[in-house]
């Protein structure tokens, strides 16, 4: 185990950074718990003269939590339910998915 692997252990056990989470395969309704950090922030886009602002949900798990999540499955935090859209993307030390999620 790396040192960043060992940091990103403590850090998604730590209860002020991370919630409990379960994802759910849409292809064979597998359930694994995962931890998650979410990330809330607004995305700007542009179209013509126009910006838009939109809320979106991006979640982080580790790809020791979740070696192959694909658009579609389920992410339930809490008593919420969310979908991923897009394909997930790993960090440059392939740690880390960051999940691009909507409301299901």
């Amino acid at each position: 185990m790396s040192v960043f692997e060992a940091a990103l252990g403590r850090i998604f056990g730590n209860p002020s950074m991370a919630v409990a989470a379960v994802w759910i395969s849409a292809a064979t309704s597998e359930e694994r718990t995962v931890r998650v950090m979410r990330r809330a922030q607004d995305r700007i886009s542009e179209f013509g003269a126009g910006r838009f602002v939109s809320d979106t949900m991006l979640v982080d798990v580790r790809v020791s939590d979740l070696p192959d999540p694909r658009p579609g499955d389920l992410i339930v935090i809490g008593a919420d339910s969310y979908t991923i859209q897009g394909e997930p993307v790993r960090d440059r030390e392939r740690l880390i998915w960051s999940l691009d999620l909507r409301p299901s």
